[in-house]
């Protein structure tokens, strides 16, 4: 099963994406800032982090940079309410920039589409 790390400061949000990813029929599993995000990354060793920008303390962004430095081909969708940090260099490594809304469906296509996309690369190398 896919296990996808979902990675906001919010606690309520992170209930809604466990929910629905698992709906999905993935495998979720869940951190609150940046500390726990890098820490999930070498412990779960997910197949992809969905990724909130607007933290305290450490952003998302400089999160996306630490996520990148361990693992470099590990797959991020960044999830904003923000759209201007699109334009922001760092957020070029995401794989995907999904603004967040009441509607989780865009995220699970952004993560589907992202996932299959590394899959076709992966056969192509083959």
């Amino acid at each position: 099963m896919t296990r996808i790390l979902v990675v906001d400061d919010e606690a309520n949000q992170r209930l809604l994406y466990r929910e629905a990813f698992e709906r999905a029929g993935f495998d979720v599993v869940e951190a609150g800032d940046a500390r726990q995000a890098v820490d999930q990354v070498r412990l779960e060793l997910p197949d992809l982090v969905v990724l909130d920008i607007n933290m305290p303390g450490v952003d998302g962004l400089e999160t996306l940079t630490r996520i990148h430095d361990q693992r470099p081909a590990l797959p991020v969708v960044l999830n904003s309410a923000y759209g201007g940090y699109r334009e922001q260099f760092v957020s070029w490594l995401a794989d995907a920039y999904v603004t967040k809304s009441s509607n989780v469906g865009e995220l699970i296509g952004a993560v589907r589409d992202v996932l299959e996309r590394r899959a076709a690369q992966r056969r192509g190398t083959e």
